[in-house]
């Protein structure tokens, strides 16, 4: 990579985002300790990412280090007007999507994905959590059954909106910084978000009244 003269950073620019633009900049001057920094920074999300599109631990292994590739060739296109997530955001999801076509394999969002990952990894009865009295056999079905819906209800969604909603929910960025990785204005994110929660819960709702007529169904059946 051609070494650059280190630049001026943008105006306002605080906090992390300061200290995510001097690395960049170090590493640009030749120092690459400063990017093995980025990338213990960076690493652990960007497979979290990785893993959300490809489904696959194996295939996170092999575009992880491509993603990052990536990013030290294209270093000098980042001007800190975004954040460097977000600039790196783009270049892993490009990177994994380019690896899906290769394969030509399709792309499944699980709906858990849509809770934090802390809220996701908290198994019903995971170790060191006694069940409670709302454990019961009729609430975990209902949860189950839930789930299933709105994973389908994903998975209906366009693409757009669905991967929208995925980087305001999950990745927690803005609509301005979605509208810079999804290359659209802002408007439009807006509207893919907008429109995405309520097929959502249009769905939902409609699951609701179905599972709720079959359960009144079953419940005469048994007074019979």
């Amino acid at each position: 990579m051609k070494q650059e003269p280190p630049a001026s950073p943008l105006p306002g620019l605080t906090g992390d985002a300061l200290v995510d633009w001097e690395l960049v900049q170090r590493t640009l001057a030749g120092d690459h300790k400063a990017f093995e920094l980025l990338v213990l920074k960076y690493r652990a999300r960007v497979e979290r990412l990785l893993m959300r599109i490809l489904r696959h631990a194996d295939a996170v292994a092999d575009v992880s280090p491509d993603t990052f590739i990536n990013a030290y060739r294209a270093l000098h296109q980042f001007r800190g007007e975004a954040r460097f997530y977000t600039w790196l955001h783009r270049i892993a999801a490009n990177t994994a999507y380019k690896a899906l076509a290769e394969r030509k394999r399709d792309i499944v969002v699980n709906a858990s994905e849509l809770l934090p990952a802390d809220a996701a990894e908290d198994e019903t009865f995971s170790p060191g959590r006694e069940p409670t009295n709302e454990d019961t056999p009729e609430n975990l079905l209902a949860a189950r059954q839930m789930a299933q819906a709105l994973e389908q209800a994903l998975q209906d969604l366009p693409d757009d909106h669905r991967r929208a909603l995925e980087l305001r929910e999950l990745e927690g960025l803005s609509y301005e910084e979605i509208a810079v990785v999804m290359q659209c204005p802002v408007g439009t994110v807006r509207s893919r978000i907008f429109r995405g929660r309520a097929a959502l819960a249009a769905r939902l709702q409609g699951n609701d009244r179905a599972t709720g007529a079959e359960g009144r169904a079953k419940r005469a059946q048994d007074e019979r």
